[in-house]
């Protein structure tokens, strides 16, 4: 009996206390009254309107000011200009082909500064040769038939010009026989028919002096016209053979200008085929920026635009050279060529370089930051901020640059608004930024 009273559990009574009930009065004091909470309530719902009134006069959304690109509206000088990085390349720099197919022996290798008329390489051609052997005897033959033809046309008119001669003796003898017999006849040692034969013999002669002229001048065309046809093919034959030389010539490749060995096409002792790449001269004395221009600025860019290039800290004018009319990935590719004497020494093939393009300036123009909104609506509304506060507005833009663009109306000089980041506002009217 005594081991269970040991471990009997203990309650909690000797913890308990009596807490004596409160007054009725204090109890009814802690019952809210129905009034009290309706104009708690009240209030909270017209806390809550004006809070959505607030909110919506302020902007139906908010936006961290730390997202957006906020520009204030200026007036100055808009300079329209580009810039770009180019590559340096040689303005003259044509590669050499083989004029004929054979065995290329090179002089020179990729590198080598050369002197203008030094042989480069040299391509032995057997056909090119003999062809020109053969067509060289051929000139010969020709122009020995040529000079035979003059020879003959020499002896023709020689020849015609002796029966002229003799003629031209007829006619004199029968001209004195007649003028005798006249004399005779008056003096009436001869006859009538005598006189009369005499006169006959000189108008025989007379005729024969014609037709010997005649004769002379027909002998002197004919033998001038066939001595003429073959000296016009003997000068036919010496132009082909003076080509077939220059060709020969061209067997050995020879620098154009002084300048540099660029690339080298083939291995030494390689036979190649008619017109093939051999190697590429680069003229060291002119050089010219190739630069890749997008697309929207190309058709402001004209050959003679001034331009300047930055090279070693230092700038160097230029202008535009030429432009290509392709379009290639959203550019296009255009040339700039240093002024005259103003290029930078220790340029080299492929160099990179910087170029400014200046394509207009504007002055005392309002404009602004130039920003994505440009690509929002055609450029044709900005939210202009006011506070706290951002208002879609109309505007009208005009030039641009790559850093301003132009404000022809809409905005005012010292109004802000946001370049960039405003393609999150969707077409709302107002918003609120949070600074």
């Amino acid at each position: 009996m005594e081991t269970r009273d040991r471990f009997r559990i203990r309650d909690t009574s000797a913890q308990d206390q009596v807490i004596a009930p409160a007054p009725a009065s204090a109890a009814r004091r802690r019952i809210p009254k129905p009034w009290l909470i309706g104009g708690i309530a009240g209030a909270a719902v017209l806390a809550l309107t004006a809070w959505v009134v607030m909110g919506w006069l302020g902007g139906g959304r908010s936006f961290d000011a730390s997202r957006l690109r906020i520009a204030e509206v200026t007036r100055g000088d808009l300079v329209r200009d580009l810039s770009a990085d180019g590559r340096v390349i040689a303005a003259n720099s044509p590669t050499l082909y083989a004029i004929a197919g054979g065995t290329v022996a090179l002089k020179v290798v990729a590198g080598d500064v050369v002197k203008k008329g030094q042989a480069l390489a040299e391509i032995d051609s057997p056909e090119l040769r003999s062809k020109l052997a053969q067509e060289g005897s051929t000139l010969a033959s020709m122009e020995a038939e040529a000079s035979r033809a003059i020879l003959d046309a020499q002896i023709a008119r020689a020849a015609a010009g002796k029966t002229v001669d003799q003629a031209q003796i007829e006619r004199t003898a029968a001209q004195r026989d007649l003028e005798r017999y006249q004399r005779a006849y008056e003096g009436g040692a001869v006859s009538q028919n005598e006189y009369a034969k005499a006169q006959d013999e000189l108008k025989k002669a007379d005729i024969g002096l014609a037709a010997a002229q005649k004769d002379a001048g027909l002998q002197g065309q004919g033998a001038g016209l066939d001595s003429r046809n073959k000296r016009l093919l003997a000068d036919r034959q010496r132009a082909v053979v003076v080509e077939l030389q220059r060709q020969v010539d061209a067997l050995t490749l020879r620098a154009p200008f002084d300048g540099q060995i660029g690339q080298v096409q083939i291995p030494q002792g390689t036979n190649v085929a008619t017109n093939a790449p051999i190697l590429s001269v680069v003229d060291l004395s002119v050089f010219e920026v190739e630069i890749k221009v997008p697309e929207s600025f190309a058709r402001d860019l004209a050959i003679g635009i001034p331009a300047q290039i930055s090279s070693n800290n230092a700038q160097y004018p230029a202008q535009v050279s030429a432009v290509s009319p392709e379009v290639v990935n959203g550019e296009v590719n255009a040339r700039l060529r240093f002024a005259e004497g103003k290029q930078p020494p220790g340029l080299r093939q492929n160099q990179r370089l910087s170029a400014r393009i200046v394509l207009d300036t504007r002055r005392n123009v309002l404009m602004v930051e130039r920003g994505a909104f440009l690509e929002q609506d055609g450029g044709r509304f900005a939210y202009v901020v006011d506070g706290s506060r951002a208002q879609r507005r109309p505007i009208q833009t005009g030039a641009s640059s790559l850093g301003a663009v132009e404000i022809i109306s809409g905005l005012q000089p010292g109004e802000k608004i946001v370049v960039s980041g405003s393609d999150q506002f969707g077409d709302a009217e107002n918003v609120r930024i949070n600074r």
